[in-house]
């Protein structure tokens, strides 16, 4: 185990701490400074879907959204790690109609919707899930849109040497401030690369998005658009009873969050000109979100309606199969007395 990151929540039961998540975390503002940080922030991590929003930075910068007409619901969902809803379902697939395609060109895959009532719906109905319900779908319209605007091949386009790829890797390099070689590359859940990169990197990007004026007339305005749609969807982001849709909801506009596989966060401050990212070391979803919490409640200045969002991950009520509270999920003391 790698003791050097501070622990940063705890699972209790009864009056014992049964689990303690690890991680590291950072805070960076606009200009690269570094504001705060905890444990090893230069380790190489993966992003995986914190950088939605990045990825969907080629969509707009390109023309592509222009030209097919992409509205601000769709641009949120080339952001989200969706739930699978009918909604979220529902305007993937009119994307695609749109552009003359359908979910077989999705190289997603499929797997049940991330919602349980989705998922359950779906088996009432006799129904499978299709590439349309992959919490990605959304990113991979998004890619798709891009190559048949720029006249690329629709094949192949997770691959990691694809004009779609490659412009990405482009732009994250960009971004983060870290050069990228085939050695960085791993596969995401979803079948296109994911890049490794120092925690700090990460929050490099986020904290760019955060001051879009800096990032060149081009760059600012899709940046801007980007955040328009996620704060303005929020629901699209995610889903219902989500982390991330709770949370930008309360925020109203002042905070985009996003999430990511093995407990990673990411969070974006326009007002405050910051980026904030999160790894915890095992992976933990439940302990990624409280350590975001935490950290929102420190820097984000939430006013009282973002607090009544954030002040629940601070001791999260952990029930038995009966509804009965045995336990919780906590922010650490040690490691949120000193933020």
């Amino acid at each position: 185990m790698d003791t050097c990151n501070p622990v940063m929540v705890e699972i209790t039961r009864g009056a014992t701490v049964e689990s303690r998540h690890r991680g590291a975390a950072v805070v960076v503002r606009s200009d690269d400074s570094i504001v705060a940080s905890w444990g090893d922030i230069d380790r190489l991590m993966y992003p995986r879907s914190v950088i939605k929003p990045l990825q969907a930075l080629p969509l707009l910068e390109t023309g592509a959204a222009d030209r097919f007409a992409v509205s601000d619901q769709e641009i949120a969902l080339a952001c989200a790690s969706h739930s699978g809803e009918q909604v979220h379902v529902a305007v993937v697939e009119a994307w695609l109609e749109r552009l003359g395609l359908g979910s077989g060109n999705l190289v997603c895959g499929a797997h049940p919707p991330l919602s349980v009532a989705a998922a359950e719906d779906l088996v009432r109905k006799g129904e499978t899930p299709t590439p349309l319900h992959n919490n990605c779908s959304g990113k991979h319209a998004g890619f798709l849109t891009t190559a048949l605007y720029l006249r690329e091949s629709i094949t192949g386009y997770a691959g990691a040497a694809h004009p779609v790829q490659l412009r990405v890797r482009q732009m994250l390099s960009q971004l983060a401030g870290v050069e990228f070689n085939d050695a960085s590359i791993g596969v995401d859940g979803c079948g296109v690369p994911t890049l490794a990169m120092p925690l700090w990197g990460l929050a490099r990007c986020l904290a760019r998005f955060a001051d879009p004026p800096k990032l060149g007339r081009l760059r600012a305005d899709a940046v801007s658009r980007i955040l328009k749609a996620m704060t303005k969807h929020p629901e699209l982001v995610a889903g219902q009873a989500r982390f991330e849709t709770s949370v930008m909801m309360a925020a109203g506009g002042d905070v985009v969050v996003k999430c990511g596989a093995e407990g990673t966060y990411g969070a974006i401050l326009p007002k405050r000109g910051l980026g904030i990212a999160v790894k915890i070391d095992d992976g933990g979803k439940r302990a990624a979100e409280s350590a975001m919490a935490a950290l929102l409640l420190a820097f984000a200045d939430p006013q009282e309606k973002l607090c009544w969002a954030l002040n629940p991950y601070r001791d999260l009520p952990l029930r038995n199969t009966n509804g009965a509270r045995v336990g919780s999920v906590r922010i650490a003391a040690d490691w949120y007395g000193g933020l």
